[in-house]
């Protein structure tokens, strides 16, 4: 056990523009106590313009540059084999008249969608015939039904999306947040195939 070092990369990390990162960053590491701090700060790689906003560090990249600081260790690797670098540059400000442009844009986009779905439905139609049914009465404009109708479509969207803003209702993620791990989860496998070159060989590499 003196010798051992466990070693377990993160799947994803965040680091900033023009970083050093170390390998305490990307990885969880289990060894010996006197020699466990120079490990977490070897380093692993340093983060240049051309590198973009991914990177990809392979776990051979990672025993490479233990094995030059600590040759004696039995390095045994656990879980993902690949770690993805995202670089985060600094937000720009987004202008107040861009941003109330964009909200509107979707607010009347959402709203003409709402009601040309409404509309190919008969939504208005059947309001009027079921106030028919239950009354007697012919009323064109049926406020009644219409009224709490549209109060519960809006309930219902915050249920199903399960927030009030950015609060959660619940710990239940919901359907759009479950779509959205599922995309990036395909998007880090395509990334780790497209953007590690040591997991592509050409026939003419030795």
């Amino acid at each position: 056990m003196e010798n051992v070092l466990y070693i377990r990369l993160r799947h994803r990390i965040q680091v900033k523009e023009e970083s050093l990162v170390k390998l305490g960053q990307i990885a969880q590491l289990i060894a010996p106590e006197p020699i466990l701090e120079s490990i977490r700060d070897i380093p692993v790689h340093h983060v240049t313009v051309e590198d973009k906003n991914i990177i990809v560090v392979d776990v051979m990249t990672a025993i490479r540059r233990i094995n030059a600081v600590h040759p004696s260790l039995d390095i045994q690797t656990i879980g993902p084999v690949q770690t993805i670098i995202e670089v985060v540059y600094e937000k720009k400000k987004v202008s107040l008249p861009l941003f109330a442009g964009v909200w509107l844009l979707l607010f009347i986009g959402t709203a003409l969608a709402i009601i040309n779905f409404h509309e190919d439905v008969s939504m208005r139609e059947v309001h009027q015939r079921m106030y028919f049914f239950i009354t007697g009465r012919v009323d064109p404009h049926p406020l009644i039904y219409q009224i709490p109708y549209s109060i519960g479509l809006g309930l219902g969207m915050i249920l199903f999306f399960n927030h009030v803003f950015k609060k959660r209702i619940n710990e239940e993620p919901s359907p759009l947040e479950v779509e959205m791990f599922n995309y990036q989860q395909d998007l880090d496998q395509y990334v780790i195939m497209h953007e590690n070159k040591e997991s592509q060989k050409k026939l003419d590499d030795h």
